[in-house]
């Protein structure tokens, strides 16, 4: 039943439009496009930032457990011993990767 309403009311409206009623349309749809073209520009640098950020973070991640498998495989083998200048070293490193991790 509800399909001859949607058809009637199909038919009812006129498909065709006039060169000029085209014309405006194109325009109209022209317009709409480039007053949203902006803010599309700030929504792509937007994710963007957002994609680099993830990427840094990711990539931070990776050289911290690259940093804790080498010391956990050490450990056992001749880990750095912290009150060498090479231990003291890998601990300050250790301890600045995880205060950048928290901040």
């Amino acid at each position: 039943m509800s399909d001859s309403k949607t058809n009637s009311n199909i038919q009812d409206k006129d498909p065709k439009m006039s060169k000029e009623e085209m014309s405006a349309r194109r325009d109209e749809i022209t317009q709409f496009y480039n007053d949203n073209i902006p803010h599309l520009e700030v929504q792509a640098d937007y994710e963007t930032l957002l994609a680099t950020i993830e990427k840094a973070r990711a990539e931070r991640m990776q050289a911290q457990m690259f940093m804790a498998q080498q010391y956990a495989a050490q450990k056992g083998e001749g880990a750095p011993d912290l009150n060498t200048e090479e231990g003291k070293a890998f601990q300050e490193a250790m301890v600045k990767a995880m205060q950048d991790e928290t901040a």
